[in-house]
């Protein structure tokens, strides 16, 4: 089954059953950082993503989402990038992708920077390169692209909830820059 295929199978739980899991099990997700690279390999900007939060606030977000049963992690690395960015996003993950940190996100505040007040989810964390055309889709209002010293404001960090503005440091600390 290829990674497209997922999308058109039926949920792996009912949403009662996956309510149910949530209460007992960590959940697998994975996070993105979607990046522009110079020829060199250098960052050039950082992609972010705007959304609506349930509340109705605006929120920067990354890309973020969870691994179905029987999907590779690569697989769904892919399936969440298409899915937020757009088809033509052609993001470049490598045939065995390597995160660059774990996140344990917790339903109580606190006990991590990363919060998710629905469960524990433990999320592999990845930068990903990306050369195409982005546009925002599903739920993302806008994808505005951000130079590291820009991403790194404090007043966009604050725009960030969950631990997302923790873990673009994290990645642009992975990267080799300044934080």
């Amino acid at each position: 089954m290829g990674p497209l295929e997922l999308d058109n199978t039926p949920a792996w739980l009912s949403r009662e059953e996956l309510d149910s899991a949530r209460e007992r099990l960590p959940i697998l997700y994975v996070d993105a950082v979607p990046v522009r690279v110079d020829e060199r390999g250098a960052v050039t900007a950082v992609g972010l993503l705007l959304r609506a939060s349930e509340d109705g606030r605006i929120r920067r977000e990354l890309v973020s989402g969870r691994v179905l049963y029987h999907e590779r992690v690569r697989d769904a690395l892919l399936r969440h990038l298409e899915k937020d960015l757009g088809p033509m996003a052609l993001p470049r993950v490598p045939t065995s992708p390597v995160p660059f940190t774990v996140a344990e996100y917790f339903p109580t505040p606190g006990v991590t920077p990363f919060h998710d007040p629905r469960q524990h989810a433990v999320s592999l964390a990845f930068v990903v390169p990306v050369s195409g055309d982005c546009a925002p889709q599903q739920d993302a209002l806008d994808l505005a692209w951000l130079t590291p010293d820009e991403a790194l404001d404090p007043g966009v960090l604050a725009e960030m909830e969950r631990g997302h503005g923790v873990l673009l440091r994290q990645a642009l600390s992975h990267l080799g820059h300044p934080v």
